[in-house]
């Protein structure tokens, strides 16, 4: 996406490659390592084994039984990806192996202290994240193409399903990125009618997106992600099971708080609403750009360049074109569609299966870990991220609807 001769140079994001972003993967890493190098054999060994440690109730006394390795033999960002995507597991496993009420206070420095020398290499918290889970988390099983991760927690092909749908939903959202730039030199270069072809593609990347999200309910066995998986994607801020967050020994004598994996945490919908000029309630926004805190440096910066740039609503307004304002309005109805789905999606698998988990009703086949006998409680009315969940999702599908422009 170079700039064509003549075009003015801008500071905008006119090349995705600048911001770690792929033409053909979007956010999603481009074919990311799956192995380690042989010095850190220790901790693919105890990554790939998760399930079964954690099942077993063995995962601590094997973290405690790890050599002190440093990270500072780590080339590239590949590598460090891979060592932040395995630390962050086996992290999480740690924590929450008993279930909410047997955490620990402390991460042992065997584990801390690489965990947070990678984190700070990347610009990432020490904590599983979004692009853990999911940008960096993926392989091909074959190549025919077939997806599997590269490392897993408990819940078996449930847990398999929701990791490998959400990468479908970033994987769908790829020509609408590629549309965001479009947009931006569009406006810029007063081109209407290559502004209404990025927006036509815009719209249609939301839909597909959608169509991407509905796949869940094909993989993902809700008993088996309330009961099983969730807890492990859970974070030590503004949870109760863990009031005083973790202190990383070695790192810091002072606990630190983080929030676990969200959605909120995908650079997406951050980069379509900054696009279209979506804002959103005062205590929405405040969550979300903490949530971009949680992102790669890169993916962050890509946003706020689009923050930067002409404002796009105000240019449809003034264009006085009726075509403009329709396609303009069909991205802001696909995105406000695709947030009322999301609602759909976490309603079938946190409040009902809260309901149904309560009654005793959860029998998954491939439930694991600690959570077989009690659901966790502490996050039932909030987000693995800490937000109390309908209230903030409601409000963005809301806001995002307001963010139509009026005729």
């Amino acid at each position: 996406m170079e700039a064509s001769n003549g075009t003015k140079e801008t500071p905008l994001p006119l090349a995705l490659t600048s911001f770690q972003l792929s033409e053909e993967y979007g956010f999603l890493l481009p074919d990311p390592l799956t192995e380690l190098p042989a010095p850190y054999g220790p901790w693919m060994e105890i990554a790939h084994d998760l399930p079964q440690l954690i099942a077993s109730h063995q995962l601590r006394s094997q973290v405690h039984q790890m050599p002190q390795l440093s990270a500072r033999h780590l080339r590239g960002h590949e590598e460090l990806h891979l060592a932040h995507v395995v630390l962050s597991f086996i992290t999480m496993g740690y924590i929450w192996q008993e279930g909410e009420e047997g955490t620990v206070k402390v991460l042992p420095r065997n584990l801390a202290v690489p965990f947070w020398e990678v984190s700070q290499a990347l610009g990432l918290p020490p904590v599983l994240s979004h692009t853990d889970f999911v940008l960096a988390n993926w392989r091909r099983k074959n190549p025919n193409g077939n997806l599997d991760t590269i490392i897993a927690l408990p819940g078996g092909e449930s847990l398999r399903g929701f990791i490998l749908v959400t990468l479908l939903v970033e994987k769908a959202a790829v020509p609408g990125i590629k549309a965001i730039v479009r947009a931006i030199r569009a406006v810029l270069q007063l081109d209407e009618e290559t502004l209404h072809k990025a927006l036509r593609e815009l719209a249609e990347a939301i839909g597909d997106m959608g169509k991407a999200l509905k796949q869940m309910h094909d993989y993902v066995d809700p008993a088996v992600f309330y009961t099983v998986i969730r807890i492990f994607l859970s974070g030590w801020k503004d949870n109760p099971a863990m009031p005083e967050g973790l202190i990383y020994e070695g790192v810091s004598e002072e606990p630190m708080a983080y929030s676990g994996g969200s959605a909120a945490q995908s650079t997406v919908l951050h980069a379509f609403d900054e696009l279209l000029g979506i804002r959103h309630s005062e205590e929405s926004t405040a969550f979300l750009h903490r949530m971009r805190e949680y992102m790669p440096p890169p993916h962050r910066a890509f946003v706020e360049e689009i923050g930067r740039a002409p404002s796009l609503k105000q240019h449809v307004l003034s264009s006085g074109d009726a075509r403009l304002w329709a396609v303009f309005n069909q991205c802001v109805s696909a995105l406000a569609d695709f947030r009322s789905y999301h609602i759909t999606i976490v309603t079938k698998y946190i409040a009902v299966a809260a309901v149904k988990a309560k009654a005793g009703q959860a029998e998954p086949g491939d439930r694991a870990g600690p959570s077989v006998g009690k659901p966790p409680s502490a996050l039932e009315a909030k987000g693995t991220g800490g937000s109390h969940i309908f209230s903030f999702l409601k409000s963005v599908r809301d806001t995002t609807k307001e963010g139509a422009i009026s005729a």
